[in-house]
C-alpha cells in the first residue's frame, strides 16, 4: 500500500525529483545566502509595488496647488532619489544572489555585479537613505508642516509615507547584518558618486526654487539666506559622516577581518625533497644518503636564513 501511495502521489514524487536532482537548494550550509535572497525578493517586491503605487496617485488635477506640486516637481524630492538608488541596489543584489546559488559568483558577470552592487550601496544607499530617514523624522517630530504637510495624508496613505521614510532603513539594518562591508570597494569612485548626487541634487532643488519661487520642503522657508547656507553645509556634512561610520559599524557586526602573520613559515618542507632527481631526507642530517650524498642540501641548511631576510623589514 505504501509503495502504491508513493507511486501515485504526484507530489512525493516532486519533493523527492527536487531533493535528488537539486540538492544544494535544499542542503545549502550557507544560511545566510538563504535569507539574503529572501530579503531581497521582498524588497524588490516592495519598491516595485510602492513605485507603481505612487504613479497611480491621481493628484495632476487636484484642486489644491500645495498637492499638485508633488506630481509636478515629483522628480525633485530627494526621497524619490533614494528609492531609486535602492531599487537598483536591491535589483544586482539578486541577481547576484541568483549567481551564487548557480555557482557563477566568479564569472566575469557575477565579479562585475558584485562590485558595483557594493559601490552603490556604500557610496549612494547608505549615506542618503540615512540622511533621508533622519532628517525626516526628525523635522516631523518638531513640527510636519514643514515637511509634510497635513494637507498630504489626503492623497498620501500613512502607510505610503512609512514605506519611503521608514522601510529604507529596515533595508539597511537587515543588510547591514546579512552582509560584511568592512572596508570600501573603491574609496575614489565611491566618492564620485557620493559628490555627483549630493551637489546634483543641490543644482537640481536651487533652481526649483529660483524658477518658481517655491520651496519643496518649506524647512527652508523659515531660514534666512545665511541659515540656508549653514544648513546646506551641514547637510552634506552629516552625509558624509554616515558614509564614514559604516564601515566601523559593520566590522562591529561582521568583527575584522583575519590578519596573516608574516612570521609564519607558510610553506612547510616536505619529509622528502627532490633536487636535480636526487631524493633527499632533510631528517637525516650528518648521514649519508642511498646514493652517497649528505643528507641535507645546501638549500635546506640556509632556507631558515632565506626565510628571515624575506621576512625582515629591510
Amino acid at each position: 500500500m505504501e509503495e502504491l501511495w508513493k507511486d501515485s502521489n504526484i507530489f512525493y514524487n516532486v519533493l523527492c525529483f527536487l531533493i535528488t536532482e537539486n540538492e544544494k537548494l535544499f542542503d545549502r550550509s550557507d544560511a545566510i545566502l538563504y535569507w539574503r535572497t529572501v530579503f531581497h525578493i521582498m524588497g524588490i517586491l516592495h519598491h516595485v509595488y510602492i513605485g507603481l503605487f505612487a504613479k497611480g496617485l491621481n493628484i495632476h488635477n487636484h484642486p489644491h496647488p500645495d498637492i499638485r506640486i508633488l506630481h509636478t516637481y515629483g522628480p525633485g524630492y530627494l526621497t524619490g532619489w533614494n528609492f531609486t538608488f535602492q531599487t537598483i541596489f536591491l535589483a544586482l543584489s539578486l541577481v547576484h544572489d541568483v549567481l551564487e546559488w548557480l555557482d557563477k559568483q566568479s564569472s566575469s558577470l557575477g565579479t562585475k555585479i558584485k562590485y558595483w552592487r557594493d559601490v552603490i550601496f556604500c557610496g549612494m544607499v547608505l549615506p542618503f537613505t540615512m540622511f533621508v530617514s533622519g532628517m525626516f523624522w526628525t523635522v516631523y517630530a518638531i513640527d510636519r508642516e514643514l515637511v509634510f504637510p497635513k494637507i498630504y495624508d489626503s492623497v498620501v496613505p500613512w502607510w505610503f509615507n512609512h514605506c519611503v521614510h521608514t522601510n529604507i532603513m529596515v533595508v539597511l539594518l537587515v543588510e547591514t547584518l546579512l552582509q560584511a562591508r568592512r572596508h570600501s570597494t573603491n574609496r575614489r569612485l565611491e566618492m564620485i558618486l557620493f559628490w555627483t548626487v549630493a551637489l546634483s541634487y543641490a543644482v537640481v532643488y536651487y533652481t526649483i526654487y529660483f524658477v518658481t519661487d517655491r520651496w519643496l520642503y518649506q524647512v527652508f522657508g523659515v531660514m534666512n539666506w545665511w541659515q540656508v547656507c549653514l544648513y546646506q553645509l551641514f547637510i552634506w556634512a552629516i552625509t558624509y559622516v554616515f558614509y564614514i561610520i559604516q564601515f566601523p559599524i559593520n566590522r562591529l557586526v561582521h568583527g575584522a577581518e583575519p590578519t596573516i602573520d608574516n612570521n609564519e613559515e607558510k610553506d612547510p618542507v616536505d619529509d622528502k625533497v627532490h633536487d636535480n632527481g636526487r631524493s633527499l631526507n632533510p631528517e637525516e642530517n650528518g648521514k649519508v644518503a642511498a646514493d652517497g650524498l649528505p643528507g641535507d642540501s645546501w638549500s635546506l641548511k640556509f632556507r631558515s636564513i632565506k626565510n628571515n631576510t624575506e621576512n625582515s623589514r629591510l
